[in-house]
């Protein structure tokens, strides 16, 4: 893998989330549809993976690390507006999260 300058890890966006809401999208099983809240009403769409090991309302309420600034996606017509972190174990993600009571939309540094 080959370095990457700090200027350009400057250039994302990473902050804390909590996801409000999830739903499956029809006909998919390995992702569905997320709605997360970023803090002061900024709130977006996501595309969330691992749809084959969670259920929807099983990660509702978790406070997750995204990075708030890639440019959009559609996929299986959701547009999503951000990328939710998370470590990859043999195909099964694991989302970054913080243990403490941390303001929605802080930055990660």
């Amino acid at each position: 893998m080959s370095n990457v300058s700090y200027d350009d890890f400057a250039k994302l966006d990473i902050r804390v989330a909590k996801i409000i809401s999830t739903e499956p999208i029809e006909g998919k099983s390995k992702i569905i549809k997320g709605l997360i809240d970023l803090g002061n009403d900024d709130k977006r769409d996501v595309i969330i993976g691992g749809a084959q090991y969670y259920q929807p309302e099983d990660i509702v309420g978790k406070t997750v690390i995204v990075i708030a600034n890639l440019e959009p996606k559609k996929m299986a017509g959701v547009e999503s507006n951000a990328m939710l972190l998370a470590a990859d174990v043999d195909d099964k993600p694991f989302w970054l999260t913080v243990n403490e009571d941390v303001p929605l939309g802080s930055p990660i540094m």
